[in-house]
């Protein structure tokens, strides 16, 4: 058997969001203030994703102003609609559509108006890049305008809206229904290289493919699977936390190993838009689901190039030779003895360079 060995391995998955079984719901308001600027007030948590920012994008598209215009305002839960939950890759789905109905809401109690000051009808009204037109007119002006004009009739155009998702339950005998709204659907392929002498595992690339509804921010989704690729990665290779008798064994990151810059492969990042039909954005998600499928597709590259089905996770070098072991008796002792005459043969021929 050669010393280094490549392999390939591929894996799929799906996973769900928007949670049926028990009713997922979440709120926000929708202002559009003086200066034709707009403050979204929602109970969403950032905790790094980037939902504030993508929010921003949302209500901007909702209303048709800039990104740079749009203020998420402050998310105390005490004076702001309930969002729920930071996580189930749930908040762009949940909270994003929120936004958009509350901010359709606003922009409808504009555009009413405004239909009504320039006497043309509300259909042909289009709002873009902070600025109103009415098609097949020749009237246009600013949101600043456009808000003004409307507090001077007494109204604040102000929106608020409620998104949930469609509530199915569950047969309470055997379990069966729709648990989820939407679905993530991705598939990712490793390819490995594996030292049968040492055991050691390198990445040589993952690329990764998943279908994310719409993608609001694509950078910010690539940036997801990116780091879903990496926590995958180190969950195949290299994080192992133990306990015996249920106490822990593994006292601190010296001992559970994390994976660093220079154990990142190349991450090829392909997105596919597939709108969800329920939801007003056409977006889903990719938290969790960009991280599902990079472990197993790993074992199946490792599988791949030895021959060898893993069955445990991490895949640590010593787990790895005591497999290739296992597979042909007698091997792990050729495997040390072959590393130990290199490792002398690297050691006598430094000492020659020295003399």
């Amino acid at each position: 058997m050669e010393r280094k060995l490549r392999g390939r391995g591929v894996a799929a998955s799906w996973y769900g969001i928007a949670r049926t079984a028990t009713i997922d719901r979440a709120g926000a308001w929708a202002e559009l203030d003086d200066g034709g600027t707009a403050k979204i007030v929602t109970g969403v948590t950032e905790i790094g994703e980037g939902i504030l920012t993508l929010l921003a994008q949302v209500a901007a598209d909702a209303l048709g102003i800039k990104p740079s215009d749009v203020t998420i305002g402050d998310n105390d839960t005490a004076r702001s609609p309930e969002a729920a939950h930071a996580g189930a890759t749930r908040q762009t789905y949940m909270i994003g559509n929120a936004v958009t109905l509350a901010c359709r809401e606003a922009k409808m109690a504009l555009f009413e108006q405004i239909a009504t000051h320039w006497s043309v009808d509300i259909d042909c009204l289009l709002a873009f890049d902070g600025e109103l037109q009415a098609r097949g007119h020749n009237l246009r002006m600013t949101m600043e305008e456009a808000v003004a004009t409307c507090k001077a009739h007494g109204v604040v155009p102000v929106g608020s809206a409620s998104f949930t998702a469609h509530g199915t339950g569950l047969d309470p005998v055997d379990g069966s229904g729709s648990p989820w709204q939407a679905y993530v659907f991705g598939a990712q392929v490793a390819e490995v290289e594996v030292d049968t002498y040492t055991g050691e595992v390198q990445v040589l690339g993952i690329w990764a493919v998943h279908d994310v509804g719409r993608a609001i921010n694509p950078r910010g989704v690539e940036g997801q699977i990116e780091g879903g690729v990496v926590q995958g990665l180190g969950q195949a290779l290299m994080e192992e936390y133990q306990t015996v008798d249920g106490h822990p064994v593994t006292p601190g990151f010296a001992k559970y190993i994390l994976p660093t810059a220079l154990d990142i492969p190349q991450i090829n990042c392909t997105i596919i838009e597939d709108p969800d039909p329920l939801s007003p954005l056409g977006a889903k998600g990719i938290g969790e689901p960009a991280l599902v499928p990079t472990a197993p597709a790993i074992m199946n590259a490792i599988y791949d190039a030895i021959g060898v089905r893993m069955t445990s996770l991490p895949a640590t070098p010593e787990k790895i030779l005591q497999a290739l072991q296992d597979k042909t008796p007698g091997r792990g002792r050729d495997v040390r003895t072959a590393r130990d005459e290199g490792a002398q043969s690297q050691e006598l021929a430094q000492r020659r360079g020295a003399l």
